[in-house]
């Protein structure tokens, strides 16, 4: 290490050999961003890696618990991991093993340009990708007004929803919404029944973490229109930034009580 090591997102100094050529994914939305820019980049990727669907790279079980020691014999150049989807532990434990690792932190939409731009431009040393920058432009337009209430459950029994200081919360607000439990303490707080509807005009249930359906999900909100949505489209940041505002302001305008 160097002091002209370039540092991730947290500020870690990462001593990144060049040229960049094997990289192993554990961040879904990085996944499809760097598949879809650098081909033949990537080696390896987590099981919740769903896009591109035509991957076909290694894959090393989940976000949360991947095998660091296969992901320490594919000896990758570099390891790509989120704050908030991996767990601290496992980028030691990768460190620790001599594996080199970039860390991510994107909690709003601005950050996740940014945050992309140096991915590309300083991690793996190329050029930044032409959709990034056509994504900046889609969501650069204000937010309608007046912004409605709205919830948005990530997952049931127990209720958990999007709080503060989120990426998705600041997407939800460019969109035109106002996320009632934004103003509790925990990012993710976990609600009661009642306190999940209260004071909500418009429910938004995703696909995932939790996969909330027409049959699923939209009992626990009684004469409140509710639209169901792509999680992907809710909480990916990468090329999914391209369509996801036509296509969630389309839901959102569509909502009604199922």
């Amino acid at each position: 290490m160097s002091d002209a090591d370039p540092v991730d997102d947290l500020g870690t100094p990462v001593p990144i050999a060049r040229p960049v050529g094997r990289v192993v994914s554990l961040v879904p939305s990085l996944t499809e961003a760097i598949a879809l820019s650098c081909p033949g980049m990537l080696v390896a990727a987590t099981e919740w890696c769903t896009h591109p669907r035509e991957l076909t790279v290694e894959r090393v079980r989940g976000t949360k618990n991947p095998n660091v020691r296969r992901i320490v014999e594919l000896a990758p150049d570099l390891v790509i991991c989120n704050q908030e989807e991996n767990r601290r532990i496992d980028v030691d434990r990768l460190r620790n093993a001599g594996i080199t690792v970039w860390v991510t932190r994107i909690r709003t939409v601005d950050e996740a340009f940014e945050s992309m731009i140096r991915l590309f431009t300083v991690a793996l040393g190329v050029d930044r990708p032409n959709w990034l920058a056509e994504a900046e432009s889609v969501w650069a337009a204000p937010p309608p007004e007046p912004a409605r209430n709205a919830v948005i459950p990530i997952w049931r029994n127990p209720w958990m929803v999007v709080g503060r200081d989120t990426f998705t919360g600041d997407l939800a607000r460019r969109l035109g919404l106002r996320l009632v439990h934004a103003d509790l303490p925990d990012r993710y707080p976990k609600v009661s029944p009642t306190d999940l509807i209260s004071g909500v005009d418009l429910a938004v249930l995703p696909d995932e973490p939790y996969v909330f359906t027409e049959t699923d999900g939209p009992d626990a909100f009684p004469h409140i229109p509710v639209a169901l949505v792509s999680g992907r489209h809710l909480t990916w940041y990468g090329p999914s930034l391209l369509t996801a505002r036509a296509d969630l302001t389309t839901q959102l305008a569509e909502a009604h009580p199922i």
